[in-house]
């Protein structure tokens, strides 16, 4: 008796674990072919972490978008950070919010892999040690989204091809920063910044 129900437990495992193998690869295999369609909506975000070095730092980055056709998305994103430099325990704390649009220009991999270009704009404020400043960024981005799901994606945002940096500090005169990184092109996976999207 023990050894047929000890075989019958068994063999309801193994069938399981088939059903749930199943279920899983079905689950890849609904990422092929994946479309945008007007009205789409995602949330992206991104975690940044870094210890050990000069300079330690956290920053979260999460992004809001709306398909307005399949190619054409628009929305909002908000950064948060903090910066200590280990020499000096000095303190920055970063917070910001923009908008942004991005287009997507090639599908490839079964319509798994889809890259895109994106134009940023943003306000932002950073603190540090009491004394605080306001910035306004813009900026233009590509990156790629792989969908592993019909719903999940991983995020390489790839190369800051151009960007604008307005800093007004309270007490001090202000600075503008523009750079054109043209030569990120030789080597595009050089620092790439990873994150997760999610489509519904």
């Amino acid at each position: 008796m023990k050894t047929k129900i000890t075989i019958m437990a068994l063999l309801f495992a193994i069938g399981f674990a088939n059903a749930q193998q199943q279920e899983i690869q079905d689950e890849v295999n609904s990422a092929k072919g994946i479309t945008f369609q007007k009205g789409d909506m995602f949330i992206e975000g991104s975690l940044q972490l870094s210890t050990g070095g000069p300079v330690d730092y956290f920053g979260f980055n999460p992004k809001f978008g709306y398909f307005l056709s399949e190619k054409f998305a628009v929305g909002a994103k908000l950064s948060v950070g903090s910066s200590k430099i280990e020499a000096t325990d000095e303190k920055t704390n970063q917070f910001g919010i923009g908008g942004f649009a991005r287009y997507y220009v090639l599908e490839l991999d079964k319509k798994r892999f889809k890259a895109y270009g994106e134009a940023g704009l943003g306000f932002g404020r950073n603190k540090q040690d009491g004394d605080s400043d306001n910035s306004i960024t813009a900026d233009i981005n590509i990156g790629l989204n792989y969908f592993i799901t019909k719903n999940i994606a991983v995020t390489f945002t790839l190369a800051n091809i151009l960007s604008y940096n307005s800093v007004s500090p309270a007490d001090g005169p202000s600075s503008d920063v523009f750079q054109l990184n043209i030569n990120l092109f030789e080597n595009i996976f050089d620092q790439p910044q990873f994150g997760l999207l999610y489509k519904f």
